[in-house]
């Protein structure tokens, strides 16, 4: 029995590294093109070469230096990017707490109809509803601001993130909230002291998921903003392609750089991700 068992189990794992690794080797290929460019020389950086010739840094100092007309507001698009994620997170983050606390601990009328109507948007393509969006904030005045793009994409975050944690808020015991009611907590200490610390596994994975979302959102910032200074980083890789010499090495360096940050973000918070985001898919 324990033979077969064992048989079993290294036939499973097997199957499951011939799959796995191919996998890995095809999606470490973009990455790897995109290093390999970014330490290519101009003349060197479409040889088809392996490895260059001769490695170099000097990508990197034109980037961080901003010596090349295209990043003249390099660092200024990497702040904007920035600003706008961690306000996007923040945003939805405080929405889809207070709105989930309602939802299922508070039991407000017709809270999961409205929590359900706002899923249904997702039937929806996003690039469908860029041209509404943009009309919306243009007659509220708010294009080629960054707030267009901030509520823009916290609409489109918010009720993904509202049902994640109210999956996750039914799981926590009810018995919870009684004896929190009968020591006299009000609502808002119940979600202050008891709500918000079991939660926070979910918290960190919506809260990096949307954060995820804005930094890597380029239509609605590209319809929303224009302005050199106001765009985020990601529209303004697109400008290096306008022109028919494009400077690809330092595109791909631009873009190795951009990509650092959510990678650093997402391996620092993956078991929350894991954690938070499969919170309540079984029910005990």
């Amino acid at each position: 029995m324990s033979k077969k068992i064992t048989w079993r189990m290294v036939s499973t794992e097997a199957k499951l590294l011939l799959i796995g690794i191919p996998l890995f080797f095809w999606t470490m290929i973009p990455i790897y093109h995109l290093f390999l460019f970014s330490i290519s020389s101009k003349d060197s950086a479409t040889s088809g070469r392996l490895w260059p010739k001769d490695p170099t840094l000097q990508n990197f100092d034109f980037v961080f230096h901003q010596k090349h007309f295209y990043l003249d507001h390099f660092w200024q698009q990497m702040w904007n990017s920035v600003v706008i994620a961690v306000a996007v997170s923040v945003i939805t983050l405080f929405i889809a707490t207070t709105a989930a606390f309602a939802i299922s601990r508070l039991k407000v009328s017709f809270g999961r109809t409205v929590m359900n109507l706002a899923l249904f948007t997702y039937f929806i393509p996003a690039a469908f509803l860029a041209v509404p969006m943009y009309k919306a904030m243009g007659n509220y005045g708010l294009l080629n601001n960054q707030w267009a793009l901030i509520l823009a994409m916290v609409t489109i975050a918010s009720p993904y993130c509202i049902w994640v944690l109210k999956q996750a808020s039914d799981k926590l015991p009810f018995e919870l909230d009684e004896a929190a009611r009968m020591d006299g907590a009000t609502a808002l200490q119940l979600f202050r002291l008891v709500y918000v610390p079991l939660m926070v596994p979910s918290l960190v994975a919506v809260g990096t998921y949307s954060l995820l979302l804005a930094w890597n959102e380029y239509l609605y910032a590209f319809l929303l903003l224009s302005h050199d200074k106001q765009v985020t980083l990601a529209v303004a890789l697109g400008n290096f392609l306008s022109a028919d010499d494009s400077p690809w090495e330092l595109l791909m360096t631009t873009g190795l750089i951009y990509a650092l940050p959510p990678a650093a973000i997402y391996y620092a918070f993956k078991r929350y991700m894991v954690s938070g985001l499969t919170a309540g898919a079984v029910k005990s």
